[in-house]
């Protein structure tokens, strides 16, 4: 998917939110476990469900891997389907693996043709920490992203992320900057986390023009408002992922219509934000 055919179909849906598949067996409710022996198969049966109501008010679906990796080669199996299921049912959902993945030179390769090859997925979060060697190998597949952690959410950010170099530059700054080298905004994205509130007007002085994927809306207390009016462009710039409070917005039997209507409220406050914000 191109940049721009993202930004049309913002624009369509007045919507900027990616659901988050991150369907924790243990989670699920209970007349889905009791229903299907298999996790891996309660787990896509759950996603199909939730994406066939949640399709309308969203644009990205983005499932963490690390829940369906987690059940062995059937969880594979399940991630895979719930790939295509997207694909077959709503192509014009921006899908995201959230892999973080991040080696060197041909297991990065590897890992590109996985995802990109294999699985047919839009884009994959990498981790930068090893540097241009571990993201290029990513780079230059026909409409594919590379998504790249850059200041996220979790309370461990502060570890790395704010540490200073010798000019005053932070961690975080400094791979935006250099990111911003190694390809357009057409192909790059970079993760922010929504908990950073105002740190989004700093995150825009690097990187004024790439699309931000956003986590932390929802379940973790990232404040959308604050999001928009420090890092929204007039193209959006901003995919917003919810995953918790759509998905498990019920445990009970009225668990797909539960996340349909978290999903279509969620949108609702997006499209005052674009009007607001935005100029699509």
């Amino acid at each position: 998917m191109t940049k721009k055919e993202l930004i049309e179909n913002i624009a369509r849906k007045r919507s900027f939110l990616c659901v988050g598949l991150d369907s924790d067996p243990l989670k699920l409710p209970k007349c889905i476990t009791e229903k299907y022996a298999s996790p891996a198969t309660a787990m896509l049966e759950f996603n199909k469900a939730i994406i066939d109501a949640t399709a309308p008010y969203c644009v990205a679906y983005k499932p963490n891997t690390a829940f369906y990796e987690a059940l062995g080669a059937e969880g594979w199996e399940a991630l895979d389907q719930t790939v295509s299921y997207i694909k077959e049912n709503y192509p014009d959902q921006f899908v995201i693996a959230d892999a973080k993945r991040g080696d060197i030179g041909n297991t990065s390769a590897l890992y590109a043709r996985a995802f990109f090859e294999k699985m047919s997925v839009d884009a994959l979060t990498v981790a930068p920490y090893m540097g241009a060697d571990s993201v290029k190998p990513f780079l230059g597949h026909d409409g594919k992203w590379v998504i790249i952690l850059a200041l996220t959410s979790n309370p461990g950010s502060k570890d790395f992320q704010f540490v200073e170099n010798t000019q005053g530059g932070r961690l975080f700054e400094n791979v935006l900057s250099k990111a911003t080298e190694w390809a357009s905004p057409e192909e790059i994205m970079f993760v922010v986390g929504a908990t950073q509130g105002e740190m989004f007007a700093d995150i825009r002085r690097v990187a004024p023009e790439n699309f931000l994927l956003v986590p932390g809306v929802g379940a973790q207390g990232g404040d959308l408002s604050a999001v928009c009016r420090h890092g929204m462009t007039d193209e959006c710039g901003l995919i917003v992922n919810s995953s918790r409070g759509i998905i498990f917005a019920s445990k009970e039997s009225d668990y797909a219509d539960a996340a349909g209507n978290a999903a279509r409220e969620l949108a609702a406050e997006m499209a005052t934000m674009l009007n607001e914000y935005s100029k699509i």
